[in-house]
């Protein structure tokens, strides 16, 4: 959190995510370079040049794939949320990989046209009514431009100035990119495969990213089955001694909504279970120095209002909540963002 925009704002473990990133770049880089030329055979013999493309191209690809499964890893366990916490850095490093094969190949296959190289590249080749041959260069160019376009909304300012529902559909573009990335693979370089390494790799790379959203999506779908609702409006949760001491539960209301409803200090408090950051899972988060805190990216807010602390300004809408007997309930219309609503003490629950 920061209450001034900065380029970026660094801290140590910024530094040792992104050291550890470069690193397994360069590594990457290295073994394809000098170790995959005996596993990755081709029907002809390549220069440098387009193995250098080709090294950085598939680097991209495992860096694409690496992050589309850090959210549903996370989700699935725990232990991957470090992992998402300088994931923009990541998309970052991976936009600037993707640039670097296109420009080897931009400078090697369309530079000795007679013709402007961009157009060359765009025109040289139209056979999109057949299979055998198709332009499979401008899927390559979609999914970068949907990089580009990531990279350069990448920054808070632009979440806060295009608001984060906004920023976040936005951001959906990395999925129909890696999309048009498998099919420019597998309509390009696959076609010239004696060796079929690679494209086990890159199935097996593209079918853990499906497999590991859909089974995040299914285990998301049995744990947030609608809550039952009384005829005032108050939703079943969960029994008041589920919760433990600085953790939340998760619950879905009807219409689709989530509230985390936290224990502190034996006090019972609600609020909308997402970031005004960027949506992250407030209830995945814990309390730390008496403030909510979101896994994602560490912003904070205190429980009872929803709001940050000074001087921050970002809120989230809270919800009023009872106790019935042992269970607990929350109200499905949420208050308006940074509305104080009073904790409840467990110590009203009957045993």
């Amino acid at each position: 959190m920061s209450v001034k925009y900065i380029p970026v704002e660094w801290n140590r473990n910024k530094w040792l995510y992104d050291g550890v990133m470069l690193a397994g770049v360069v590594l990457f880089l290295w073994l394809f370079l000098h170790v995959s030329p005996e596993l990755l055979s081709h029907e002809f013999p390549i220069n440098p040049q387009v193995h250098n493309a080709r090294a950085f191209g598939a680097c991209a690809f495992v860096m694409l794939t690496v992050i589309l499964c850090i959210g549903p890893l996370a989700r699935i366990d725990r232990r991957f949320l470090p992992l998402l916490y300088n994931r923009r850095h990541f998309g970052v490093m991976t936009t600037f990989v993707a640039i670097t094969h296109a420009s080897y190949i931009l400078n090697w296959y369309f530079a000795f046209s007679s013709s402007d190289k961009y157009e060359a590249l765009l025109f040289a080749n139209t056979s999109y009514g057949q299979l055998a041959g198709f332009p499979f260069e401008i899927f390559g160019i979609f999914a970068l431009i949907c990089l580009l376009i990531l990279s350069a909304t990448s920054h808070d300012f632009w979440m806060k100035f295009l608001t984060p529902p906004v920023w976040k559909r936005l951001h959906t573009l990395i999925y129909l990119a890696y999309v048009a990335v498998v099919a420019h693979v597998s309509l390009g370089i696959l076609q010239d495969q004696q060796n079929h390494t690679f494209t086990v790799i890159f199935i097996g790379g593209a079918l853990s990213v499906a497999g590991l959203h859909a089974y995040a999506a299914l285990l998301d779908w049995r744990g947030g089955d609608e809550l039952g609702e009384d005829v005032d409006g108050w939703i079943d949760v969960c029994d008041a001694g589920d919760i433990r001491d600085g953790f939340a539960k998760i619950k879905i209301l009807p219409g689709g909504d989530r509230v985390a409803v936290f224990n502190q200090d034996g006090k019972l408090s609600a609020i909308s279970n997402a970031c005004a950051h960027q949506n992250g899972p407030l209830g995945e988060g814990r309390v730390i120095d008496c403030l909510v805190t979101c896994p994602w990216h560490g912003f904070q807010y205190d429980v009872t209002n929803g709001r940050s602390p000074a001087p921050f300004t970002e809120m989230v809408p809270t919800y009023n909540i009872r106790l019935s007997g042992p269970t607990v309930q929350v109200h499905r219309d949420a208050n308006p963002p940074g509305t104080y609503v009073e904790p409840v003490p467990l110590q009203e629950a009957p045993a």
